[in-house]
């Protein structure tokens, strides 16, 4: 398998997994730990659809290609929850999920990940703008997400503080 990674490729996610920060995404943003996956609130937010979370591996896979039949099931399980916590916390009609591999299919991070997306009626997520989300603003998602998390009971994930 063929990585996309460029030369010297610093993976933020594993940076974020191992308990580093930058300017993107704070330890205050992360929603649910599990044993295998990892889901924190994306910096990135669409204009009439603030918000949404990204699930990741513990483990360093680039794609889905590269994905061990172990981890799926973990990862779907911590979708779910993603999805059932945000309609929980914001009470949101529906969710989408959106996930990319390689260059041609728009991947930009090198590390597998799946965007949760609360959605609403007639408000257009796909083709509005974007822009980046300020730290408050994250924060202050994530600490309504987290007792819909807690509310779940589900066996694996661990508390976060």
């Amino acid at each position: 398998m063929t990585s996309h990674a460029p030369p010297g490729y610093e993976c933020p996610f594993c940076r974020y997994v191992g308990g580093g920060e930058d300017d993107w995404v704070r330890q205050s943003h992360v929603v649910e730990r599990t044993a295998s996956t990892w889901t924190f609130v994306s910096p990135t937010w669409w204009a009439n659809n603030p918000g949404h979370v990204l699930v990741v591996p513990v483990d360093h896979v680039e794609n889905l290609y590269a994905m061990p039949d172990r981890l799926g099931g973990p990862l779907l399980g911590a979708t779910r929850r993603a999805a059932l916590a945000l309609k929980a916390a914001y009470g949101c009609p529906g969710t989408s999920l959106r996930q990319h591999n390689e260059p041609a299919g728009n991947q930009d991070v090198w590390h597998y990940h799946v965007h949760v997306f609360p959605r609403y009626d007639r408000e257009e997520l796909y083709g509005a703008p974007s822009r980046r989300a300020e730290w408050a603003e994250m924060d202050r998602y994530a600490e309504r997400l987290r007792p819909a998390y807690a509310q779940l009971g589900s066996g694996e994930p661990t508390a976060v503080s």
